[in-house]
């Protein structure tokens, strides 16, 4: 496994193509597709329908990671987690972006937006909310209201978005996932659950002239590589280590 696994418990690579009209949800299409994938990847053998109609195919999930890919009304996707590197991840993702546009029907003028998300999990039994603090701070003008006496931090997920060029269709968004509820602190019993954070860069509309989804993609990939390099490391993921070992 390459650095990024080092950085949380587990971490994994997603890409999600929004459409803005309806895929294709017949049988022999639907199939077709998952078809193509396995034809690479035979062992995603796992395949079935939700209730929201969404078809699935993914690699076993006991032995910690595995690839998976879905179908939905308008979105497909792409995931894998705790690949051996991101190249691995890289070229799932490109082999779906690949088929999708002749098993689907999706063309590169159907593109609402196309998403390239980094996440990385954190194992750990506790508040969450004040996890965060400890790890990260508060922005200045939340400092004192943590400090009121008897109060417990409930609800803490901070993001950012910005703009990377000046019509704002490309973007990207730092945010982070919580999983302690009130009644988790009112009882004072903490399960074992993992707190997320999310890097993702997103373009929004039609491909370019001479653009292709996954030429696209390996952009976004791009720009999610260097903004975890010069910034979310040293920032996020390794003060949330250190605050977590040391707990």
């Amino acid at each position: 496994m390459d650095h990024y696994g080092s950085l949380s418990d587990d971490y994994y690579l997603n890409v999600n193509l929004n459409t803005e009209m309806d895929l294709p949800q017949n049988r022999e299409t639907v199939l077709h597709f998952f078809e193509q994938i396995q034809k690479r990847y035979p062992s995603m053998r796992n395949f079935y329908n939700r209730d929201r109609g969404e078809f699935v195919l993914e690699e076993d999930k006991d032995r910690g990671n595995y690839r998976w890919a879905t179908v939905e009304n308008r979105r497909v996707c792409s995931g894998f987690v705790n690949p051996s590197s991101v190249d691995d991840a890289l070229e799932q993702h490109q082999m779906v972006l690949e088929v999708a546009p002749y098993a689907l029907s999706v063309s590169p003028i159907d593109c609402e937006s196309l998403n390239v998300m980094f996440g990385f999990d954190f194992t750990y039994r506790g508040n969450h909310n004040q996890l965060l603090v400890e790890a990260l701070g508060l922005t200045p003008a939340f400092d004192r209201m943590a400090d009121i006496p008897g109060a417990t931090v409930i609800c803490n997920e901070p993001s950012i978005q910005l703009a990377l060029d000046s019509d704002c269709r490309t973007q990207c968004r730092l945010s982070f996932e919580t999983r302690t509820t009130a009644y988790h602190i009112r009882t004072g019993e903490f399960p074992e659950e993992q707190l997320s954070v999310y890097l993702t860069a997103r373009r929004y509309g039609s491909l370019d002239p001479g653009e292709t989804y996954v030429s696209a993609m390996k952009h976004l990939s791009d720009v999610c590589e260097t903004l975890i390099g010069d910034y979310v490391i040293d920032n996020i993921l390794r003060p949330l280590q250190h605050t977590i070992a040391i707990k």
